[in-house]
């Protein structure tokens, strides 16, 4: 959820702003650098030079300014990957990590085919329950009550523990607490917060598993095999993160290498059941604080990845790319940092975020927790993980990907405006002065944004700096 206005062309600041543009004389440049960051709609804006000297006689053999640019400032794309902030940018991103989860599965980025052959698992690890939450539920394509229960009573608040009704998709109460003064708002921040640390004593415990499963020391599985990985965080409705992940045992190079005869996908499996349903994390504790443990919910799905039929390569590599572009807001809380400061009941968010939110900040008031920065992460409610991650041997980086793209573009560059004559040469010295001058669009130029490059209007993100 965003705090930043909606562009409209009922905004008449927003058609005035629009007209100027598309009569000033610097319109044609103006829309070439659009098109080129692609509808980015909260650019970065840079003032600055780039300057070319001969190493040899201190010669300026050649000067960029942006002082040649429309308003004086160099538009460079945000590159965000949250879709509610920037829906160009965040497709990139998406396209970015579906490249690299289907490179592991299939091959290609500079990852061979041969990794198609290890054995692979969809994994889906759960949050516990940290109370009865309204949810749709569904049962042989037909959608059932949300929680049935036959004289379930009241809480000790006086509420209902139970709801007949069939919930839509978008119906606000799902994900709400059937009592949100019964809820365990404590638990469900410390979560959110400690499953980063959960994640790495999973896969810590996966790979004793494996090893202990072939009669192997941990050394000694380290000379035949390896596991490889790469997940997302998704955010579920309640509030709390779960992870999806692809999991492969390949041989002890990654994916260059053949696994061993025994590494089949029942060993993975049973070693990915094993490990989710033994591990635990324990919370700190502090005054009025009592340590408790944390463990994976008691949903763990893994399922084998094919190439042909089933769960496919895919469906896979794009349902977690989906979840790499998504943050908290589908559990109504908001894409930017809250400070204690704020005044949370002005927030436009759920009453459930905003418990959340305060149990956060309540928590990261704690000396003793400190080093969880809830505080900080009050608006991801709690989670400050990286939401995709990978291990170093299953595919190729972003980074790469990137560089690639890059790449792509200079060539394409040089085939419009040709090379600079000394671009090659080792002896010329580059040397840059930027700084920062502000970020996003006025309505007028973000209107345009969108009718140039065919990007939907997103909510406009400005700051202090920005200019019109």
């Amino acid at each position: 959820m965003s705090l930043a206005p909606v562009v409209s062309l009922h905004n008449p600041a927003a058609v005035r702003q629009m007209a100027t543009r598309l009569n000033g004389t610097d319109f044609a440049r103006w829309a070439a650098r659009t098109r080129a960051l692609g509808g980015c709609v909260q650019p970065i804006r840079l003032r600055g030079r780039v300057d070319h000297i001969d190493a040899l006689t201190g010669d300026l053999l050649h000067r960029y300014s942006t002082d040649v640019e429309p308003g004086g400032v160099l538009r460079v794309a945000c590159k965000t990957r949250r879709a509610s902030r920037c829906p160009s940018c965040a497709e990139t991103y998406r396209a970015d990590t579906y490249q690299l989860v289907r490179a592991g599965l299939v091959g290609g980025k500079g990852v061979p085919e041969s990794v198609a052959a290890p054995p692979a698992a969809f994994v889906t690890l759960t949050a516990p329950s940290f109370g009865p939450v309204h949810t749709r539920r569904q049962k042989n394509g037909r959608v059932v009550p949300c929680h049935p229960r036959r004289n379930a009573g009241t809480c000790p608040h006086g509420r209902a523990l139970s709801c007949t009704l069939r919930h839509d998709e978008n119906d606000p109460h799902l994900g709400q607490p059937l009592c949100p003064d019964c809820y365990d708002y404590t638990g469900s921040a410390l979560f959110n917060a400690l499953a980063p640390e959960l994640w790495r004593r999973f896969t810590m415990a996966l790979r004793r598993r494996i090893a202990r499963t072939a009669g192997l020391t941990l050394a000694e599985l380290r000379d035949v095999a390896t596991v490889s990985f790469a997940k997302v965080a998704e955010y579920q409705r309640r509030g709390v993160v779960h992870f999806h992940a692809v999991v492969r045992l390949d041989g002890p190079d990654g994916p260059s290498s053949s696994p061993p005869p025994w590494a089949a996908f029942d060993v993975l499996a049973h070693a990915v059941d094993h490990a989710a349903r033994t591990v635990s994390v324990p919370t700190p504790t502090a005054p009025d604080l009592p340590s408790r443990s944390l463990t994976w919910g008691t949903q763990v799905d893994v399922r084998p990845i094919t190439t042909d039929g089933g769960l496919s390569d895919q469906a896979v590599a794009g349902y977690i790319a989906k979840y790499a572009t998504k943050a908290a807001e589908c559990a109504g809380t908001l894409d930017r940092r809250i400070h204690p400061s704020d005044d949370l009941a002005a927030l436009p968010i759920t009453d459930h975020a905003r418990r959340l939110i305060a149990e956060c900040l309540r928590l990261g008031g704690l000396e003793e927790l400190a080093e969880l920065r809830l505080a900080e992460w009050a608006h991801m409610l709690g989670f400050r993980g990286h939401f995709s991650t990978k291990s170093r041997r299953y595919s190729t980086t972003l980074s790469a990907l990137r560089q690639a793209r890059t790449d792509h573009n200079q060539h394409q560059r040089e085939i419009t405006t040709g090379r600079l004559p000394f671009e090659d040469d080792d002896q010329v010295l580059t040397v840059a002065h930027w700084r920062y001058a502000g970020r996003g669009l006025s309505p007028g130029d973000a209107l345009l944004t969108a009718a140039l490059t065919g990007t939907p209007l997103p909510p406009l993100i400005t700051d202090r700096r920005d200019a019109a």
